[in-house]
């Protein structure tokens, strides 16, 4: 897995280090860096997405470089990507160095990076139905669900039938996931409510049931990505279902705890919502607090404070971190 990345004059990340866990809970208030921080994952993943460096990349000329330390069975490895922010678009350098990078370890870095997946869950896309395709994928905007949903129903029945019986936990108000064909051919969702058997179009359905849906699909895919990077994955559901989330992206990150047998996804998730961070007390070194310092953004892993349990006390860790004594919240709060 990735134990952290190391920006340098990308964006407001002009010189900082985001220390990572195989789940990592990126906590801030708007403009402290959390997006920025998962952009630059994408562009170690995918070096096209340099066509964009003029806008998140640094305002001064000078070298802008985005550095991941891996460690796996051997000695740690880093991958990077260097190019000049002066000259634009040339010679971007994406390298793999260290011991690790000589040997068979070589290759799982690079392989993680091209398995990774980044989502940004809006409600519009999830609803819109889609021209079935084999081996359908999740969008960024969590557009194609209608064709996973139907692609797990019909390849791995018997995980379709468990995201059911999930939905149906975490929404008590449906049991089951249907489907429907549009006039134009099309796959669309619609989920059957408990009570009556009514069938209720995905477009009629509240954000935040459609975003609950993409979260479970994604947490039930039976070979998920290597890495997956959320953006606010609470945003638009009620504060009951916040735990379920946590759960769900455990579920991803320690399969073994859940019965899976499959290698673990590596979670990133950003947020600020004070209600899920609460979720994470026992867990500091799961989250990361990201703090605007001056014109640069910072990040630091809670449990890394000396001074941590003093602080907590008794005390709920929304409470302590709205406070404004562990950093990362809006000035003049």
């Amino acid at each position: 897995m990735f134990e952290s990345i190391k920006f340098e004059n990308f964006g407001t990340l002009r010189d900082t280090t985001l220390p990572l866990r195989p789940f990592t809970l990126i906590m801030g208030p708007n403009g402290s860096g959390k997006s920025t921080a998962l952009r630059g994952f994408e562009v170690l993943r995918n070096s096209s997405l340099l066509l964009q460096s003029r806008s998140v990349g640094s305002s001064i000329q000078s070298t802008t470089s985005i550095v991941g330390t891996w460690t796996g069975d051997g000695p740690p490895m880093i991958v990077q990507v260097v190019w000049k922010s002066n000259v634009g678009l040339s010679g971007p350098i994406f390298q793999a160095i260290g011991p690790s990078a000589l040997n068979d370890e070589s290759q799982k870095a690079p392989e993680a990076l091209a398995r990774a997946r980044f989502f940004s869950l809006d409600a519009i896309a999830i609803a819109a139905p889609v021209n079935l395709v084999p081996h359908m994928e999740l969008a960024h905007h969590g557009a194609n669900l209608a064709g996973v949903l139907d692609g797990l129903r019909d390849k791995n029945p018997e995980r379709f039938e468990a995201l059911n019986n999930q939905l149906g936990r975490w929404i008590p108000e449906f049991d089951r996931i249907l489907f429907e064909t549009t006039y134009n051919s099309q796959r669309g969702i619609v989920l059957r409510t408990r009570e009556g058997q009514h069938a209720i179009k995905a477009n009629d359905l509240s954000h935040g049931t459609l975003i609950a849906l993409a979260l479970l699909t994604i947490a039930y895919l039976p070979e998920p990505p290597s890495i997956i990077c959320l953006e606010e994955p609470d945003r638009g559901l009620h504060p009951r279902l916040l735990r379920d989330v946590r759960d769900a992206l455990y579920r991803l990150a320690y399969p073994k705890d859940s019965g899976e047998n499959r290698e673990p996804v590596q979670v990133i998730a950003t947020t600020h919502n004070p209600y899920l961070l609460d979720l994470f007390r026992e867990h500091p070194d799961e989250i990361v607090i990201a703090e605007k310092q001056g014109l640069e953004s910072k990040f630091s892993r809670l449990s890394d404070r000396t001074d941590l349990e003093e602080i907590l006390g008794d005390a709920p860790l929304s409470e302590v971190w709205y406070s404004g004594v562990l950093g990362g919240v809006p000035a003049g709060t």
